[in-house]
């Protein structure tokens, strides 16, 4: 997937277009705290013309956040394909669940027995490391 500057001259091609800092409004934590590197983020298609106005105002990071959401992707996937930190990311992701634009929920696996994985999942995962 193309990086979103891709496209723009950059005289110094190791340094990004934007600071995170101009992205994120100056913010430098999220305000959701439900956001960790699993947390899977999917766009909402049913968008309220309202909702569809303000994305107008959004920077090029959140559309570019709503457009791989399409499917369901980890926080982390997402700053990678963005290639932002992951801090700017959760920060991108949590305007825009506030906004209506897309839903944060933890993986099945957490969201089974109360926000704890099944055992069994979990020894899986060992042993296939173990194989490693």
């Amino acid at each position: 997937m193309k990086h979103w500057t891709d496209g723009f001259d950059d005289d110094d091609a190791d340094e990004p277009l934007v600071r995170p800092y101009t992205i994120t409004g100056g913010r430098t934590t999220s305000e959701r705290d439900d956001l960790t590197l699993i947390t899977l983020v999917t766009a909402i298609s049913e968008v309220s013309s309202e909702a569809g106005r303000g994305m107008r105002r959004m920077q090029p990071e959140h559309r570019a956040v709503l457009a791989l959401c399409e499917r369901p992707l980890a926080v982390a996937e997402v700053a990678a394909a963005l290639n932002l930190p992951v801090s700017v990311t959760k920060i991108l992701i949590g305007d825009l669940v506030e906004a209506g634009q897309v839903r944060a929920r933890p993986p099945l696996a957490f969201a089974k027995a109360g926000g704890m994985p099944d055992m069994a999942i979990l020894e899986a995962v060992r042993d296939g490391l173990r194989k490693l």
